[in-house]
C-alpha cells in the first residue's frame, strides 16, 4: 500500500503497535484501492467497538478466507432508540486498537458520525422477511438502522467477504436478505457464537452486569440448549416452548421473548414435533441489560 494513503490518519489513541487507522471514506477507499491493484482481496468485520474474543474470532475467521482485512468501529445512533443506552455503551477505541493489531487485522476504520450521515443524508432501508417479529417487535427501530448502516459500511469498504457473527442471529439473515435484495457483490459469512465457561454468550453488554446479574444470565444458555435438546428428542414443539419460557420467566427480570423459528427464514412453526432445521432465540433482561442468544435445533 502506499504510505501517503495513511498520512495523517493514524487516531492519537492508537498504542505502541501502530495499527493503520482512517476516518474517512476517501481514505478508506485510497488503501482499499491500492490493495486490489496489489491482487489482494478484501475481508470486513464491522462492529461497534467494545471488543471481546467473539470480535475477534469474526476477525480471525476475516483473515482466513482474505488477504487484507478491515474492521469498523461506529455506533450507530439510528439503531438505538431514544431510550436506549447510546450515550451509555462503551467507547475503548484504544484497547480495541490493541486487540485489532494483535489478531493481525490490516486497518481501522474508525468514521465519526458525519462521515456515515453526512448533511442531507435522507434514505433509510426497511427491512421485511426475517426483520419482521423477535428483536423488531422489542425494538421496532432497530433493523432499519441496521440494514441502512450495513449498506453504508459495505458501499464505502466494497469488500469481497463480511463477516457477521450467528449471537445475532436474526441479524444475519436480515444482512443476507440486504445483500440479495439489492444485489450487493459480497459473500456474507457466518462466524460461531463464542461463550465463557459457563456458556453465557460474549457481549460488549455483559460488562454492565452486577455480580448476582452474571449469574442470571449464565442460565439462558442453558435454557435453550434445554429447549434444543427437547425439540432434538421429539418433544413436540408447543410444550417444550411452554416449559422454557415458564423456565425464563421464572430467572430473569423480564422476557422479551423466547421462540422456535425455521433456520432459514426465521418463519414461525407448527407446534408439533420438529420437522425441519430451526433455531431457537430468546431476549431476556437480567437488571437493567438485556442478553440475547440463540441456538441450532435439527429434527430427531
Amino acid at each position: 500500500m502506499r504510505a501517503t494513503a495513511l498520512e495523517g490518519e493514524f487516531s492519537p489513541m492508537l498504542p505502541a503497535l501502530h495499527l493503520p487507522a482512517v476516518h474517512t471514506a476517501d481514505s478508506l477507499a485510497a488503501i482499499v484501492a491500492d490493495w486490489r491493484a496489489s491482487g489482494y482481496s478484501v475481508g470486513f468485520v464491522p462492529t461497534m467497538g467494545a471488543l471481546h474474543e467473539g470480535h475477534i474470532a469474526l476477525v480471525l475467521k476475516a483473515l482466513e478466507l482474505a488477504d487484507r482485512v478491515v474492521v469498523s468501529i461506529f455506533v450507530n445512533p439510528t439503531q438505538f432508540a431514544p431510550n436506549e443506552d447510546l450515550d451509555r455503551y462503551p467507547r475503548t477505541l484504544e484497547a480495541d486498537s490493541a486487540l485489532l493489531a494483535a489478531a493481525g487485522c490490516h486497518l481501522l476504520y474508525a468514521p465519526e458520525v458525519e462521515e456515515i450521515y453526512p448533511d442531507g443524508f435522507a434514505t433509510t432501508i426497511e427491512v421485511a422477511g426475517p426483520a419482521l417479529g423477535l428483536e423488531s417487535d422489542a425494538r421496532p427501530h432497530f433493523f432499519s438502522g441496521v440494514a441502512t448502516v450495513v449498506a453504508r459500511l459495505l458501499g464505502q469498504v466494497r469488500p469481497d467477504i463480511a463477516v457477521f457473527g450467528e449471537k445475532d442471529y436474526q441479524q444475519l439473515l436480515v444482512v443476507r436478505q440486504i445483500v440479495a435484495d439489492l444485489a450487493l457483490p459480497v459473500k456474507i459469512i457466518a462466524g460461531e457464537t463464542v461463550r465463557e465457561t459457563d456458556g453465557l454468550a460474549l457481549s460488549s453488554r455483559n460488562r454492565y452486569l452486577a455480580p448476582q446479574e452474571r449469574m442470571q444470565a449464565g442460565r439462558l444458555n442453558v435454557i435453550l440448549r434445554d429447549l434444543a435438546n427437547a425439540l432434538e428428542d421429539g418433544e413436540p414443539l408447543g410444550a417444550a416452548l411452554a416449559h422454557a419460557r415458564t423456565l425464563a420467566g421464572n430467572v430473569f427480570d423480564a422476557v422479551d421473548y423466547v421462540e422456535v423459528r425455521d433456520a432459514l427464514t426465521l418463519a414461525a412453526l407448527p407446534a408439533g414435533r420438529l420437522d425441519r432445521p430451526a433455531r431457537v432465540l430468546a431476549a431476556v433482561r437480567a437488571g437493567s441489560t438485556r442478553l440475547i442468544d440463540n441456538m441450532s435445533a435439527k429434527p430427531g
